[in-house]
């Protein structure tokens, strides 16, 4: 059984090989990474991080995020999110829900990473 700090083992066995999440967006509000809309009656009250979702493959993702800070390309994503006036933390949850995106596109494809050059907007 994979220990909690173990990242790749977590992915593995909590998403498998994504065909149980139809899109990128079921799968990153199944890991607590979507934004949610906070609304009561007929106030909306914008966009925050959820406290539900699997917490384990959300820390998972959230440890894969901080890792990859080193990589030029989610460094710059990262750096991106900073400028814009987001937190560590607020930019460290969009570069994990990024990768989110990465990850789904490699299962469902069947692809590896293929390192791209980070685009300076």
């Amino acid at each position: 059984m994979a220990q909690e700090s173990d990242p790749p083992a977590i992915l593995l066995v909590t998403v498998g090989d994504a065909t149980s999440f139809p899109t990128v967006a079921h799968l990153a509000s199944y890991a607590g990474l979507a934004p949610t809309t906070k609304s009561s009656g007929t106030s909306i009250h914008g966009e925050h991080a959820p406290r539900g979702g699997n917490r384990h493959l959300k820390r998972a993702m959230f440890l894969s995020a901080f890792a990859a800070l080193h990589d030029p390309t989610s460094r710059t994503y990262y750096d991106r999110c900073r400028a814009r006036g987001k937190t560590h933390t607020q930019a460290l949850l969009r570069l994990a829900r990024h990768r989110v995106s990465v990850l789904f596109a490699m299962l469902r494809d069947g692809t590896f990473y293929e390192h791209r050059t980070p685009r300076l907007v």
